[in-house]
């Protein structure tokens, strides 16, 4: 799409699709891989360079939960332009064999926290499960994307009336305080002989409905990673509508908007900007989506892994290129890791640092950090306020205040794999981490912008 038939209306809509149908990382990866065959990408295996072409567009996924999607140029390529985010987000996983029956009369689910989420937001909210089983085909395993798409759980809250003290503060024990509910007694039991209904639970586990949502028998799923989900979709608030609602902003807001921009400077290489920079000599282009980020990234899907050096060695391979060849094209590569960023509270402004002071809808945010733990730098920061420049976008910082502990993300961590010059930046938000978080409805388009103008 060009530049020109952007509206904040179609960029917003296409979010909340992307993230009503992305409940989990697996799901996130299956909605981007059809985005890109759509577009004309062949998927490969990225562990060998066989049917790569200049000229290609090609896509490898990991673990079923990661993603890369590169396009070379036919032409000489002098560096890569690459834009990283994540497909995972803070939820709770489903432990193995998760029924629990409580005194005969519920069934409550055994579940673990994923990634450091703010725990009371879950609780009274329509829930349901979602992720992918395992099963056998032609001797070999096969992943099959599961989605209880029903209201299915819930968190009960205790009442007040049982913790007066609850609204002074309240340390929440995952074990015991923040197991779902998911079924209870037989509707068919007899409720006049309550010794006959003890036991006489719901029989269908939820390994049994994964089996029946995808038209297999129980016996067929060797293994399953699920999660649950909220089930409220996106939507836009505010006075005027400038604030969008949404579960999983964090990172899925970054995810679809670099990978709409990268889609979107594939569609606009015939303008006149285009045909200049391939005379010059142009730059691949890579879309890198990471799993497992909310908890550390270490993983052989996560940005701590050789995901993306082998999807780049597979290029170099492709294209002949060794040793000094290789090391002239890193030479000439950028990383912009793309992960959402806090924006000041409108209740709690002192939380802010007193001069770097990203906004909801006043775009993108370059994000500093004197440790690293961010990865901009001057000359980093340079090119992106340069970018942001020429598409019209507006740019803006963020830093911890000194006194206060920050987090980390992708671009320190995929850029000691792929030592190439990176800066971190993302969209503002509120409630990071909540089950349902808060974004300004402007950013995502800014987002697309800056990455169309990136791999132009």
């Amino acid at each position: 799409m060009e530049n020109s038939s952007f509206t904040t209306e179609e960029i917003t809509e296409g979010l909340f699709r992307f993230i009503d149908n992305s409940p989990t990382a697996f799901h996130a990866v299956q909605n981007a891989a059809r985005m890109l065959e759509e577009a004309g990408y062949k998927k490969i295996v990225c562990e060998t360079a066989a049917g790569i072409r200049a000229g290609g567009r090609y896509y490898a996924t990991r673990n079923d939960s990661a993603l890369i999607a590169f396009r070379i140029p036919a032409g000489k390529m002098k560096g890569l332009r690459i834009a990283a985010s994540h497909s995972d987000s803070p939820c709770f996983k489903v432990k193995e064999t998760p029924e629990m029956d409580v005194e005969g009369h519920y069934v409550k689910l055994n579940t673990e926290g994923y990634g450091g989420m703010i725990m009371s937001t879950w609780l009274d909210r329509p829930l349901s499960v979602a992720g992918r089983a395992i099963l056998m085909e032609n001797g070999r395993p096969v992943t099959k994307l599961v989605n209880i798409d029903r209201d299915l759980c819930i968190i009960p809250n205790v009442a007040i009336h049982f913790n007066r003290e609850i609204n002074k503060g309240f340390a929440y024990n995952p074990q015991v305080d923040l197991l779902p509910l998911y079924g209870g007694v037989n509707p068919e039991a007899s409720s006049e002989n309550e010794e006959e209904n003890k036991g006489k639970l719901k029989k269908k586990s939820l390994k049994a409905l994964c089996a029946e949502s995808l038209g297999v028998s129980e016996e067929d799923i060797l293994a399953s990673d699920l999660y649950l989900y909220t089930r409220e979709k996106g939507r836009r608030m505010g006075v005027d509508g400038e604030f969008i609602v949404s579960p999983r902003l964090d990172d899925l807001q970054c995810a679809y908007g670099t990978l709409a921009g990268f889609l979107a400077a594939d569609n606009g290489k015939k303008s006149e900007k285009g045909a200049k920079k391939e005379a010059q000599g142009e730059y691949g282009a890579v879309y890198a989506l990471f799993d497992n980020e909310e908890i550390g990234s270490r993983t052989k899907q996560g940005a701590d892994s050789t995901f993306l050096s082998d999807v780049i060695q597979c290029i170099c391979d492709a294209l002949e290129l060794s040793g000094s060849a290789r090391r002239d094209l890193l030479a000439g590569s950028f990383l912009l890791s793309a992960d959402n960023a806090h924006g000041v509270h409108p209740n709690h402004p002192e939380k802010s640092d007193p001069t770097n002071r990203p906004y909801l809808n006043g775009g993108i945010v370059l994000k500093f950090q004197g440790s690293q733990k961010y990865t901009t730098d001057a000359y980093s920061a340079a090119v992106v306020r340069n970018i942001c420049k020429e598409q019209g976008v507006p740019c803006q910082n963020f830093a911890n205040r000194a006194d206060v502990a920050g987090g980390s993300t992708l671009g320190n961590i995929s850029s000691a794999h792929v030592s190439i010059p990176a800066a971190d930046i993302g969209l503002a938000q509120l409630a990071m981490h909540s089950a349902l978080e808060t974004a300004g409805v402007k950013d995502t388009e800014y987002l697309v912008r800056l990455c169309q103008g990136l791999f132009l």
